[in-house]
């Protein structure tokens, strides 16, 4: 799994009818920012409203994941949101001139397909994963389903359809590797009973749906005339069933197609959540409703999780230690800051790894060594002023002064051998060269500092 936040290198569109709206629509994926996230956009509508790919905006579950926000309504988005996951794209926006991304052949391979041609580019910022730590459930007994999400440094899902027929009788699908999705899930289509068909029609659905982009599976005799209404409905000349029980004989991509779609709506409704995952996704019989009232369950857990940063000694730094002297003043003994493992424009995370030889526990306390409250303080400033720093083209040319120190509170002793995980927060935009950040130092994942910090930036010539 890649660990820096990815996006797209340039603009690439995309055009087709909507699946259940019947409408034409170009969709045109963009670039993005660090910690921007996916994001729709309804360039057909007036002020051009914003809709977040957010499990909270979701409004409809018809046969499909619909999200609405600012009286702008987006239908069928999971195959978008697949393609996404599956390339592990994290900032994007997708602008539509229509209520639907196009449904293409059913599957997410076209989207995928377009991103490819697009490029992906690494940004330099860590990705922001959940990690499960323990077992989460969700059963949903009236459907028997079950979903499950087990601990594992990894993202992989399988999943298991039974849908008491016997032209697709018990499927699974797995993936195990995030690489696999383009070969293994992107190109499985959607797909639907011939006894739902016209159900669905009357419910003012399916109205983009051809036997081009969705496998009708018949799992019943069908007379002639049947066959001569659905012709009509479809707008097709002639339909037929023949051996394999699907309309038309549409050759299966694989033998396990369905579960593979299945798996791959699941990977889309769980995008909602809002963070990339990491976790073993186990689901029985799933479908949009509850995926998305899974993905919900993972959001009110990311929500109640304490906000310490996460770090991985594994990973390679987003600034190291020369680089960190590149960019501050301090020298020994005053460079407190080891690694900075996360920065964007809100927010700065690093590691201040504290040793039996730093010179200050000479006389703090010989004997009882306990690192210095004020010192705690001066890493958490100096990591906030990489965070400052980075606001600006230029930041040889600048330098940081902190002003004040509010709400300060120490929680519990640091001592030799501890690593200092740190975060600051910009707590609002910075204007007229002044920020205001709350800092917090945690060890063990326990907090063990807290400040808000008052700092200038100023330019070294003036």
């Amino acid at each position: 799994m890649n660990t820096k936040q990815h996006t797209i290198k340039r603009p690439v569109s995309i055009s087709g009818v909507g699946l259940h709206t019947g409408v034409n629509a170009n969709m045109t994926f963009k670039p993005a920012a660090i910690d921007h996230g996916i994001k729709f956009q309804r360039i057909d509508i007036d002020g051009m409203p914003i809709v977040d790919a957010d499990v909270d905006n979701v409004v409809d579950l018809s046969r499909g994941t619909t999200i609405e926000q600012n009286n702008a309504r987006i239908n069928t988005v999971e195959h978008t949101l697949a393609a996404l996951v599956g390339l592990e794209i994290d900032n994007v926006l997708i602008e539509l001139d229509g209520p639907e991304p196009p449904i293409m052949d059913g599957s997410s391979k076209m989207f995928v397909d377009a991103l490819l041609e697009a490029g992906l580019e690494e940004q330099n910022a860590l990705r922001n994963f959940f990690e499960v730590n323990e077992s989460i459930s969700f059963r949903d007994a009236s459907r028997d389903v079950e979903i499950a999400a087990l601990p594992l440094d990894d993202y992989r899902l399988t999943v298991m359809v039974d849908y008491n027929s016997p032209v697709l009788g018990s499927q699974h699908a797995s993936l195990t590797n995030i690489n696999q999705f383009y070969a293994e899930v992107s190109s499985s289509r959607t797909f639907c009973f011939l006894h739902e068909v016209e159900s669905l029609y009357k419910q003012n659905l399916i109205k983009g749906g051809d036997l081009t982009n969705a496998i009708v599976v018949v799992d019943r005799k069908v007379d002639p005339d049947e066959l001569d209404y659905l012709s009509n409905l479809f707008k097709i000349k002639k339909i037929e069933v023949k051996n394999g029980g699907i309309l038309n004989n549409v050759e299966l991509r694989y033998k396990n197609e369905p579960a593979r779609h299945k798996l791959l709506d699941l990977m889309g409704d769980l995008a909602l959540a809002g963070r990339p995952i990491k976790a073993q996704i186990l689901a029985a019989r799933p479908g949009h409703a509850a995926n998305v009232a899974f993905a919900k369950k993972l959001k009110r857990l990311m929500k109640s999780s304490k906000n310490i940063p996460k770090y991985d000694p594994k990973l390679p730094p987003v600034l190291d230690i020369n680089q960190i002297a590149n960019a501050l003043p301090h020298r020994y003994p005053f460079r407190l800051v080891d690694k900075i493992f996360h920065l964007d424009k809100n927010s700065v995370a690093g590691v201040k790894n504290v040793t039996i030889n730093e010179p200050f526990f000479q006389g703090h306390f010989p004997g009882n060594p306990v690192m210095p409250g004020v010192l705690q303080v001066e890493a958490m400033a100096q990591t906030g002023g990489i965070l400052v720093l980075n606001t600006v083209d230029d930041p040889e040319n600048y330098w940081t002064y902190f002003l004040g120190i509010e709400n300060c509170r120490f929680r519990k002793m640091v001592l030799p051998g501890d690593s200092l995980v740190i975060k600051c927060d910009l707590l609002s935009p910075i204007k007229r060269g002044m920020a205001k950040m709350q800092g917090r130092a945690y060890v063990e994942n326990n907090l063990v500092c807290e400040a808000v910090m008052t700092a200038s930036i100023v330019r070294k010539d003036l």
